[in-house]
């Protein structure tokens, strides 16, 4: 049993290396990637105390760089997916009833390792799976990740601390338990941190998961589980598989000890499975906890009064950074026309400074997109916009997959501000540009919370603190994350939980304790110290 009342150290967001020129850390990470990627590697499952290899070998390719093969992955079938959840249900007692300074423990070693020694490999791996640059990858899976772990294991015992009054007699208290049975998490191919903190939050609160990651990220997700291992985390506590995605649904939303979904993805995605769930319902010993975050088609209002350095600045590094693969991307602006002029020519010089090519070459803002499918998804719309008349390309438009998936940064402006690009998620580096007159700022508030159902992120630019008052109001419920003279990307764990509503997802806020509340069931328990003797009340007296 504990013997005292533990305090965990007090959390700190990690620094953030910059990797420039004749820096240590940029030798170090220059090395690490030339090392791995002389290494072909064949990644397992990993179930409960076993890695699991089988004769479906999957190949991991640099999108940047697609003739280079990283080395095979191990496919799994339906088979798998029922021996990870018999290995999480065995975990599940021990596990849970562990104390919960010793799940601490772990996690702040594995935040230790992620930001110590195995900083160079996690951010390599990042850059070579998933075509992030240096910097990208340093803040996402290194000090995002950490920052996720740390912060996490604080807000735990927040959660933990959180008790209710006790009147004179009486003794109350509530135990937080983690949920019955097993859990599932589903993660992206575009943050590393996402793709560890899923499971992990979960995992930290004493629950046994299921974790099924993107097949174009489980280059990186196996250095996650060798962190998570080489910090002592039991088997079967987390459980790693490489499965179909509908097919592992069939066997996860079927099965009775399902207990909740981590989810982050499609919106598309997120509503069948919730469908299905729903449909299900009757076949589970609990009503299971459903958390997602989802798309995004997030936007930048510039007011009359906005800084135009600023705004170009936005723009360019909120739409640009990762190839625009983030659910916070900015994809939408909108400029007001006293503006325009002197923003434009700026916009399209900056863009046009912007360097595109492959993550080894640290001068690249602008790497590869993640996939053919991304590819070929992205150029549509590009090719589209090249033939409406509602549609002009001011810079970029061009793509090519020859070595790598490579698309040039692109600037869409439309006279239509209900354009597809204005309204669809693309997820690539594409942005569009509608021009509002200057007075019409409140008619063009209007117009940003209705055109899209997504509700993720959102920027205002304006010197006017009026201006920018009316759109915090006016635009309270079109983004979860609202971002005042600033790009609409860049949460912070621990500064500014991230997560959106409406069809952005269930805004649990990841990066905060209201997101650890939903994988706990808590338990209210009464104690009388000197219970009564007799049953009778005072009232009953004659």
């Amino acid at each position: 049993m504990p013997k005292g009342i533990f305090k965990i150290p007090h959390p700190q967001n990690e620094p953030i290396y910059n990797y420039a020129p004749k820096t240590q850390e940029r030798k170090a990470l220059v090395d690490t990637l030339k090392a791995l990627k002389k290494k072909s590697v064949d990644i397992p499952m990993f179930i409960g105390g076993e890695e699991i290899y089988t004769k479906d070998k999957r190949e991991m390719r640099p999108p940047h760089e697609i003739k280079h093969l990283l080395g095979t992955y191990n496919y799994g079938t339906k088979k798998h997916v029922s021996k990870a959840i018999d290995a999480a249900l065995k975990a599940k007692k021990k596990w849970e009833n562990i104390f919960w300074e010793h799940r601490a423990s772990i996690f702040l070693k594995a935040a230790d390792l992620i930001s110590g020694p195995y900083r160079n490999k996690i951010n390599a791996a990042t850059m070579l799976a998933q075509s992030k640059n240096a910097f990208q990858a340093e803040i996402d899976a290194a000090c995002e990740f950490a920052d996720f772990l740390r912060f996490n294991v604080h807000y735990m015992q927040q959660i933990y601390a959180d008790q209710p009054y006790s009147p004179k007699g009486l003794w109350n208290r509530v135990e937080y338990r983690p949920l019955e049975g097993f859990v599932f998490a589903v993660t992206p191919f575009n943050f590393t941190a996402i793709a560890g903190n899923l499971p992990s939050c979960m995992a930290m609160m004493g629950n046994t998961v299921v974790w099924k990651p993107s097949d174009t990220q489980i280059y990186s997700a196996a250095v996650i589980m060798e962190i998570f291992k080489k910090a002592g985390l039991p088997d079967g506590v987390i459980n790693l598989i490489y499965t179909d995605g509908p097919k592992t649904g069939e066997v996860i939303f079927s099965h009775p000890d399902f207990s909740g979904v981590h989810f982050t993805g499609s919106t598309s995605v997120f509503k069948q499975l919730w469908k299905i769930i729903g449909t299900n319902i009757d076949l589970y010993k609990t009503y299971p906890r459903i958390v997602g975050e989802t798309g995004g088609k997030d936007f930048i209002l510039a007011h009359p009064s906005a800084d135009i350095e600023q705004v170009v600045t936005g723009i360019v590094r909120g739409a640009f950074e990762f190839q625009g693969q983030k659910c916070s991307a900015a994809s939408r602006v909108y400029l007001p026309d006293n503006l325009w002029p002197s923003l434009q020519k700026k916009l399209i010089k900056t863009i046009k400074e912007l360097k595109v090519g492959s993550v080894e070459d640290f001068s690249n803002f602008v790497n590869a997109v993640i996939d053919q499918k991304a590819f070929d998804k992205i150029m549509r719309y590009i090719q589209a916009a090249k033939k409406d008349k509602n549609a002009k390309i001011l810079t970029g438009g061009k793509g090519s997959k020859s070595k790598g998936y490579f698309i040039e940064p692109t600037v869409i402006l439309t006279t239509d501000p209900h354009y597809k690009t204005m309204e669809e998620e693309i997820f690539g580096p594409v942005v569009t540009i509608y021009i509002y007159k200057s007075t019409d700022y409140n008619a063009t508030l209007k117009l940003i919370d209705k055109t899209s159902p997504y509700a993720l992120t959102g920027a205002v630019f304006a010197q006017d603190r009026n201006a920018i008052q009316k759109a915090a109001n006016r635009l309270k419920h079109a983004a979860g994350n609202f971002y005042i003279n600033d790009k609409p990307t860049g949460a912070v764990v621990g500064q500014q939980p991230f997560g959106g509503a409406r069809a952005s997802g269930t805004n649990d806020k990841a990066g905060s304790y209201l997101n650890l509340l939903r994988w706990v069931s808590p338990r209210t328990i009464k104690e009388t110290l000197v219970p009564p003797t007799h049953y009778s009340y005072p009232f009953l007296k004659k």
